[in-house]
C-alpha cells in the first residue's frame, strides 16, 4: 500500500469518527495575554515588553511540522529566507539583507548565540537550522538588537527555548512519521524524548531526531561536453543519471541535566548535537526568462556530485544563583559549525566560451573535469555574566558583560579528475593520477570580542514605563591566505596577517504605557551594528582598495500597540516602523577575489501585525502579515555590486500573510480530535542587483500561496495524524542563479523551490 493510499484510509476513519461525535467544550477559552517570553533576558509576559517579538509554540511547531527556517516563514511576520540546500540559507529579518557574506540576523539556543561573528565565515548562509523538535517555543525578534545581544543582530534574532529538564515527574514518548513528497519516494522521521527526575534536586532530559527527506529533483543523462578540437567527441557523455537527487538526512539530538538544589540556585549542563546531510544543491535549471523548467520536469545536469554535510555542536553551562539583592546569571558555551561541501565544475568558465573539463582536455589529452572541495568551520567559545535585579515597581536593572573568541576557517581544494567516473551521490570522483592540484587555498581568521551592556526599565508611574539600555564592545579581528597550485601559477602565494580593530556602541529606548493590564503602546528607538573586519588582497590589487571594511549600523524607530480582551479571547500585537541602514557591508569582487567593502545608504520601512482569537470554545485563530518596502538610497559601484537608489533589497517580500485556524473538540469520553490549517502568501522578491533583464530591471521571483492541512485524534498516551505540507503544490521559488553566476549549460538559470506537496502520516505515544 503507498502512502497516499494509506493517508486516505486514515482520513476516512477519522472522519468517520469526527462526523459521529458529539461537539462538547474541551476546556475553557486558554487566555493568550498571558504568554511568557524571555526577550529582554528576563521572564516577561509579552504585553510587557516594548519591542516586536513573535511567539511560536512547541505545539503549534509540531502540529504544524515546523522542522525548518522554510517552514518558519509562513509562521513569522517579516522573516524570509533565500535558499537552494537544506542548512544553508540566509535569513532576513524586517528587509536587513545586501547579499553580504556577514549575518545581519543572530541565532540563539536559548542564552547561546550561535555561528561566525565575522565576514570571513560565511556566516550569512550558515545561520543554525536547528531541528524543532523538543523546543518550547522560538521567540523572534525583530528590529536592531544590539544592546542585549550585540554583534549581528542588526535585523533581530531567533532564539531558539529547550525544554528544560524537569522535577515535576518522568515523562517520555516517541513519534514515528512517514510521507511522500511529489516527484520523490517515500520519507521517514522518528523522534523521542525522555525526561527522568532524581530526586527532588536532578532531573536529566535526553531527545534524538532522524529525518529522511526523499529528493525531488533528477539528472537524467543529458548535456555532453563537446571538446573544443572536436564538437563531436564529448569529454563526459552526458550528465550523471540518479534520481530524487536532492534527498536529505538531518538527525542529531540535546542532553541536559539540571541540578536545583533550591528555589534559589540551578545549574543546566547541556549537549546538543544535529547534522545535515544534504545529497545535492536543490537546483532544477529552467529558462532564464520563464524559470519553466527545460527538459520536461525538474531537472538538473550534474557531471559531478555536489553535497553539504553540515554538522553543529554546542556545549554549554547556564547558571543562576538567586542571593537576594540580585540574581548572578553566568551562560558558558563553546560551539563548533562544520560545513564540508563538493562543488561541480565541470562548466566553470576557464576561456571565453570554455568550461574547464573542455581546457582541460585539450591541455592534457584526456578526458578530465574538475571539482572544488571546501570546508568552512568555526570554533566559538562564549562567556557571558549577568546580574538581574528582582522585580521592583519602581526600578527594574540588568547589568552583563560579554566575551567570545572564534576560530574559523574557509579551506579549499581545486581537484582534476577523471570525468564521469563516480558511481554515488556522495562519492568523489577520484583524482587525475599524477595530475597536480589545480589550486588549494586557506583562509584561517580569527574574532575576539569583549562587551559591557545594561539595561533597565524606570516605572514612572503605575502605567507608565522606560526601559534604555547601552552596549560596549570592543573586537579585534586577524586573517590570513595561502594560495598554491596549477591555477596560481605553480607559486605559492601567501598574505600576512592582516588585522582589524573597532569599538561600536549601540542604544536603545523605549517608553511604554499601559492602559490596562492586558492593553499597551510602546516606542522604540534602537540601533544594532555588524563587525567590520580586515580583507584579504589578491596579487596586483588596485591601488586604493581597501584593506579593511567597517561596521554598518541601524537604527530603528518603532511604535506598536498590544491589546488583549480581559478573558484572553482576542490579542493583537501591531508595530509600525522605520530603519535607517548607514555604510551598508557590500561583497564585491576585485581580480576574480572575494571581498567586503562599505556602500552607501539603504532604508526599510513597514508594518507587521499578529491577530489571535478564541471566538468558541476549541477553535483558534490566527492572523498575521507584514508589509516590507525596503530599498537602497545611494549607488552602489555598477561593475562589483549594481545597485542603483530606489532598487529593491534582494529576496524582501514586499507582502507576507498567513490565515491559520485549528479546532479541537472531545469525542467518544477520553479521546480528542482536531482539525486545521494554514494558509500562507509570499510575495514577490527580487534577486540581487546584478540581475537583471534586458530593460535593466532586476528580475524576480513571483508571489506564491501554499496551504497546510492537518487532522488528528489525540486519546490517553496514543495520538494519530494526518498531514498535507503544500497541498496545491506550489512552486514557490526560493533562490535564482542566473547564467553567468553558476555554469550551467545551455545557458540555463538554476531555480530553487520550497518543498513540493507532502503528505504524511504520524503515530505518537507517551509514556
Amino acid at each position: 500500500m503507498s502512502i497516499k493510499q494509506l493517508a486516505r484510509r486514515v482520513a476516512l476513519t477519522i472522519g468517520t469518527l469526527l462526523a459521529g461525535a458529539s461537539v462538547v467544550a474541551a476546556q475553557e477559552a486558554s487566555n493568550i495575554g498571558e504568554v511568557i517570553v524571555t526577550a529582554q533576558k528576563r521572564s516577561e509576559t509579552l504585553v510587557e515588553v516594548p519591542m516586536s517579538v513573535s511567539v511560536i509554540s512547541g505545539e503549534t511547531l509540531e502540529r504544524g511540522q515546523a522542522h525548518n527556517f522554510q517552514d518558519l516563514v509562513a509562521l513569522v511576520p517579516g522573516l524570509s529566507i533565500n535558499t537552494n540546500t537544506p542548512g544553508v540559507s540566509r535569513i532576513t529579518l524586517r528587509g536587513t539583507n545586501t547579499d553580504g557574506v556577514a549575518s545581519t540576523v543572530g541565532v540563539y539556543v536559548d542564552d547561546v548565540p550561535f555561528g561566525s561573528s565575522s565576514g570571513l565565515a560565511n556566516g550569512a548562509i550558515v545561520s543554525g537550522d536547528f531541528d524543532t523538535f523538543d523546543m518550547e517555543r522560538i521567540e523572534v525578534l525583530r528590529g536592531p538588537q544590539g544592546t542585549l545581544y550585540g554583534a549581528s543582530s542588526l535585523g533581530g534574532v531567533i532564539k531558539y527555548v529547550a525544554n528544560a529538564p524537569s522535577l515535576g515527574g518522568f515523562e517520555g514518548r516517541l513519534q514515528g512519521s512517514v510521507e511522500d513528497v511529489d516527484g520523490g519516494d517515500l520519507g521517514y522521521a522518528l523522534t523521542g524524548v525522555l525526561n527522568i527526575p532524581a530526586g527532588e534536586t536532578f532531573a536529566f532530559r535526553a531527545s534524538g531526531f532522524y529525518r529522511s527527506d526523499d529528493g525531488f529533483i533528477d539528472s537524467i543523462g543529458n548535456n555532453p561536453i563537446p571538446t573544443l578540437t572536436d564538437p563531436g567527441v564529448n569529454v563526459v557523455d552526458g550528465t550523471r543519471v540518479l534520481e530524487n537527487l536532492n534527498g536529505v538526512d538531518t538527525y542529531g539530538g540535546r542532553v541536559s541535566a539540571l541540578f536545583q538544589p533550591s528555589d534559589t540556585f540551578s545549574l543546566n549542563l547541556t549537549a546538543l548535537y544535529q547534522k545535515i546531510e544534504a545529497d545535492n544543491v536543490g537546483f532544477y535549471e529552467g529558462d532564464p526568462d520563464t524559470y519553466d523548467p527545460l527538459y520536461g520536469g525538474l531537472v538538473a545536469s550534474r557531471y559531478h556530485p555536489e553535497f553539504h554535510d553540515i554538522e553543529y555542536q554546542i556545549y554549554s553551562a547556564t547558571l543562576s544563583w538567586d542571593f537576594g539583592a540580585a540574581t548572578l546569571q553566568s551562560i558558558t558555551s563553546y560551539g563548533e559549525f562544520s560545513d564540508t561541501f563538493q562543488a561541480d565544475l565541470a562548466l566553470l568558465p576557464a576561456a571565453p566560451g570554455a568550461g574547464l573539463a573542455q581546457i582541460l582536455t585539450l591541455l592534457f589529452g584526456e578526458p578530465l573535469s574538475g571539482i572544488q572541495n571546501q570546508v568552512t568551520s568555526t570554533d566559538k567559545f562564549t562567556q557571558e555574566l549577568r546580574l538581574v535585579s528582582p522585580e521592583n515597581e519602581k526600578f527594574e536593572w540588568l547589568l552583563g558583560a560579554y566575551y567570545t573568541d572564534e576560530d574559523s576557517k574557509i579551506d579549499q581544494r581545486f581537484t582534476a579528475v577523471n570525468a564521469g567516473t563516480e558511481t554515488a551521490a556522495e562519492i568523489a570522483p577520484p583524482p587525475f593520477p599524477g595530475f597536480p592540484s589545480l589550486a588549494t587555498g586557506n583562509i584561517p581568521s580569527t574574532y575576539e570580542e569583549i562587551a559591557l551592556f545594561a539595561n533597565a526599565t524606570w516605572h514612572i508611574t503605575p502605567k507608565f514605563d522606560l526601559s534604555f539600555g547601552g552596549r560596549w564592545s570592543e573586537n579585534d579581528q586577524e586573517a590570513s591566505q595561502v594560495l598554491e597550485g596549477f591555477l596560481v601559477g605553480g607559486a605559492t602565494i601567501q598574505f600576512d596577517d592582516v588585522k582589524s580593530s573597532e569599538s561600536p556602541f549601540t542604544w536603545s529606548i523605549s517608553p511604554r504605557y499601559a492602559f490596562t493590564d492586558t492593553t499597551s503602546m510602546y516606542a522604540r528607538v534602537a540601533t544594532g551594528f555588524r563587525p567590520g573586519g580586515p580583507n584579504i588582497l589578491a596579487p596586483g590589487t588596485p591601488a586604493g582598495t581597501p584593506t579593511s571594511y567597517d561596521s554598518d549600523e541601524t537604527t530603528n524607530y518603532e511604535i506598536g500597540l498590544k491589546t488583549s480582551t480581559e478573558d484572553g479571547r482576542f490579542a493583537l500585537d501591531v508595530a509600525a516602523y522605520y530603519i535607517d541602514w548607514k555604510d551598508i557591508q557590500l561583497f564585491t569582487r576585485v581580480n576574480d577575489v572575494g571581498i567586503n567593502a562599505n556602500g552607501g545608504t539603504a532604508t526599510s520601512q513597514g508594518l507587521e501585525f499578529t491577530a489571535t482569537a478564541n471566538p468558541v470554545s476549541g477553535l483558534s485563530l490566527t492572523f498575521t502579515g507584514a508589509y516590507t518596502d525596503a530599498k537602497l538610497t545611494e549607488d552602489t559601484d555598477p561593475d562589483l555590486v549594481g545597485g542603483f537608489d530606489g532598487d529593491p533589497l534582494p529576496w524582501v517580500p514586499d507582502w507576507s500573510l498567513g490565515l491559520g485556524a485549528d479546532y479541537e473538540w472531545n469525542v467518544f469520553t477520553d479521546a480528542k480530535a482536531y482539525v486545521g490549517g494554514l494558509v500562507a502568501y509570499t510575495g514577490k522578491r527580487t534577486d540581487d542587483f546584478l540581475n537583471r533583464d534586458a530593460n535593466g530591471n532586476i528580475r524576480e521571483a513571483d508571489a506564491y500561496t501554499t496551504l497546510d492541512l492537518r487532522t488528528g485524534i489525540l486519546w490517553d498516551r496514543w495520538s494519530i495524524e494526518l498531514y498535507g505540507k503544500n497541498v496545491t503544490d506550489e512552486e514557490g521559488i526560493t533562490d535564482i542563479d542566473f547564467p553567468g553566476t553558476r555554469p550551467f549549460p545551455n545557458g540555463a538559470a538554476g531555480i530553487a523551490l520550497i518543498r513540493p506537496r507532502t503528505i504524511g502520516l504520524s503515530l505518537g505515544v507517551r509514556f
